[in-house]
């Protein structure tokens, strides 16, 4: 049996997918909370769990022979601290109890390319066993630094078998509950997108991603931490190749940092208002400007990680979003 709690994310929804494939039998975590509709198709035991709820958990892992653990809060926004600290890093303390207690041959967590320090423009990010959250900027980096850091600590001290896999910036098709870079791409396409800034970052397909953990679960040895990246790329060039596949002519306005620093808090209150994640914060602005250099050397050499090229992951998710219903009720 292998279980997969936050089911029905972008991440989580094209992993079941691919599980699914290998016959074995799948069963999805998914929070009391959430509609499935991600996967609602699928050939899979659909099981409602909080991680916050160890008796919960209990059942959902009984029988579990791998569990994947993808559920958490992601966050580009300023708050949010303690439902952040209470998903993330106490959620992942029960998924590492439970499967202590049931027993389960390998935990298969997927942590964040945020949860690392970052080093200085121009060096590489590369894997390390030394998680700070104290190092590293924001509420969700510190959250996935510090759950990063608690299951090595129960691989060091507990005898856990689990291995790491830190995705970069997720992008592609099957995005249900559009991500920050989907809504990106659906806002372009509605014409509602208006200028942009400078800023780059390291993108990689959810397709790719999704295999790099099945690698990872099946090849990654105890205890290592595996980078699963793309490629970097600007918000320009990723504005061009949208323009290409759209037909649809780019926002020629080029905002300065300095203003888009400081609307920020401004943009994110007024989205927070009407209900709506908002795409440029004081947090993924400074993520944009960031090193966001990385290297997927170790997964490609342990693992056989191979990425697809950008503009591929982009081409095809819009053609995802024109296909569905989303995509239906919002694009012209």
């Amino acid at each position: 049996m292998l279980v997969v709690t936050g089911a029905t994310g972008h991440i989580g929804n094209m992993l079941v997918r691919k599980l699914i494939t290998t016959g074995k039998k799948v069963r999805a975590v998914v929070p009391p909370f959430d509609r499935p509709d991600s996967i609602k198709d699928l050939d899979v035991e659909l099981v409602y769990a909080d991680v916050r709820d160890m008796p919960a958990l209990l059942s959902a892992f009984k029988g579990a022979e791998y569990v994947y653990h993808l559920a958490g809060i992601v966050s580009i926004g300023s708050g949010q601290s303690r439902l952040l600290n209470d998903v993330n890093v106490n959620g992942t303390k029960n998924v590492i109890d439970a499967c202590m207690q049931i027993g389960v041959k390998r935990l298969l967590y997927v942590s964040s390319i945020h949860a690392f320090t970052e080093p200085p423009h121009g060096v590489p990010i590369i894997e390390t066993k030394e998680f700070d959250p104290s190092t590293v900027l924001g509420y969700y980096a510190q959250s996935k630094a510090a759950a990063t850091r608690e299951v090595l600590q129960a691989v060091r001290t507990r005898g856990l078998d689990a291995v790491i896999v830190h995705p970069t910036g997720v992008i592609g098709p099957y995005d249900f509950n559009p991500s920050n870079m989907g809504q990106l791409i659906l806002d372009y396409m509605n014409q509602q997108l208006y200028a942009y800034i400078d800023g780059a970052y390291d993108f990689v397909d959810v397709r790719d991603v999704a295999q790099g953990i099945i690698l990872a679960s099946d090849k990654g040895q105890v205890g290592e931490n595996y980078i699963l990246s793309g490629q970097q790329i600007s918000i320009k060039q990723i504005l061009t190749i949208l323009e290409e596949e759209t037909g649809i002519k780019a926002p020629r306005i080029k905002l300065p940092l300095w203003v888009a620093k400081m609307t920020a808090p401004a943009a994110e209150l007024y989205y927070r208002l009407k209900n709506q994640t908002p795409l440029f914060t004081s947090y993924s602005i400074s993520t944009l400007t960031s090193n966001s250099l990385t290297t997927h050397q170790k997964a490609t050499r342990e693992l056989g990680y191979t990425n697809r090229p950008i503009h591929a992951s982009l081409r095809d998710a819009i053609q995802w979003f024109k296909a569905n219903l989303l995509a239906r009720q919002q694009y012209c």
